[in-house]
């Protein structure tokens, strides 16, 4: 048997995707949550100029990597970007028009030195900060318990939810979530970048107040899974070497069924625990005032809260609350063999020198934005 099988070239897209999410959560993240604390913890022009330009240099790369996940599910899980984008298309539109925001508002903020408008720019950042964070959550969300989907025997799919119909209990408190960990994640970064003062300050208070709340969302959305009626099963034997096609899977609704995989397999516990203790330690560097420590344990929580989710779902992708036998798994929704081997030989070329060419870029650009830069600097926003 080949190493690299369709099984494996299935679970290595799997888990690529999941590290593509998780380096636009790490990257980009950061980016939303400052821009989502731009209003709050910056209150003169110069204070707002330190913030935008702490994440100035670096979100227009960083977003290459919600570019690079939408690609992967594209070429990777052709089935799972028909349905999630025809039937999240408002949503994907909010998120779209939301970051369309952040480019323009960084390039003219400072166009103009009438305050009326830079302060109309700053909220603007802010919409193009929260937006996103709090859709990707809701999203999940839905991911979670199911998209209202089903697909006929010619394998055309059918969207029968509504754009209101996106928003429940779960999918709600899964965008908390994401925007409590982003805005953690971004007001570490901020108390990273930004030189001591009223600025970081305010960061470390609104990072402790979103520490908690990552604390008090993830327990609650375990809860809720462990209580509620959410969670799929597979009923017949899944053949992960056979041609893609989703109506070959039977699945079955199952309450509590997303937290069956930590049983079979205790390490993905991990993964949670993770989640809590990055958040955990990301609390004690805010409180105690080391920088490098809290940014090291909000990187640890996105990366364990993510994961969670995957490693519940496994190997469900897109679950379908209206026909769970149109559910996408990993082992009928993928490209064929030969298109995910072609993939991972470009990955395995390509990845390592986007990776050494970011992990440049954040070097040379690395140390504290100050007052003094923000107000005499030609190239700062």
């Amino acid at each position: 048997m080949a190493l690299l099988d369709y099984q494996m070239l299935r679970l290595i897209w799997w888990a690529l995707l999941g590290v593509l999410l998780i380096g636009f959560a790490l990257t980009d993240g950061f980016d939303l949550g400052t821009a989502a604390l731009l209003p709050f913890v910056a209150r003169t022009d110069t204070e707002r100029r330190m913030v935008i330009n702490a994440i100035g240099p670096t979100w227009e790369g960083n977003q290459v990597w919600f570019i690079l996940g939408g690609g992967a599910i594209f070429a990777a899980w052709p089935f799972v970007y028909a349905v999630s984008f025809s039937g999240f298309y408002l949503a994907m539109f909010l998120v779209l028009a939301s970051l369309i925001l952040r480019p323009v508002g960084f390039k003219y903020r400072s166009k103009r030195p009438d305050p009326a408008w830079r302060s109309r720019w700053d909220w603007a950042l802010f919409v193009g900060g929260f937006v996103p964070a709090l859709v990707f959550g809701v999203a999940v969300g839905n991911v979670l318990q199911g998209a209202p989907f089903r697909l006929d025997s010619d394998l055309r799919s059918f969207y029968d939810g509504s754009f209101l119909g996106l928003f429940t209990p779960l999918t709600l408190l899964c965008g908390l979530l994401s925007v409590a960990m982003l805005v953690l994640h971004g007001s570490a970064w901020i108390a990273m970048k930004v030189e001591h003062g009223p600025v970081v300050d305010r960061a470390r208070l609104y990072g402790t107040l979103a520490g908690l709340g990552s604390l008090l969302f993830f327990a609650v959305g375990g809860v809720m899974m462990a209580k509620g009626h959410y969670g799929y099963h597979i009923v017949t034997a899944a053949d992960p070497y056979a041609p893609s096609n989703p109506l070959r899977t039977t699945s079955v609704a199952a309450a509590g069924a997303w937290l069956d995989n930590y049983g079979l397999h205790p390490w993905m516990l991990l993964a949670p625990v993770l989640g809590f203790l990055g958040t955990a330690v990301a609390l004690v560097g805010i409180r105690t005032r080391v920088e490098s420590a809290a940014f090291a344990g909000s990187s640890i929580a996105a990366t364990g809260i993510i994961a969670t989710v995957g490693l519940s779902m496994f190997p469900y992708i897109l679950p379908s609350s209206i026909d769970p036998s149109s559910s996408l798994t990993v082992w009928n929704a993928s490209s064929s063999e030969k298109t995910l081997g072609i993939m991972v030989f470009v990955t395995v070329v390509f990845l390592p020198i986007v990776l050494a060419y970011t992990a440049w870029a954040y070097r040379v650009m690395f140390g504290r934005v100050t007052s003094e830069l923000a107000a005499s600097h030609p190239d700062f926003y």
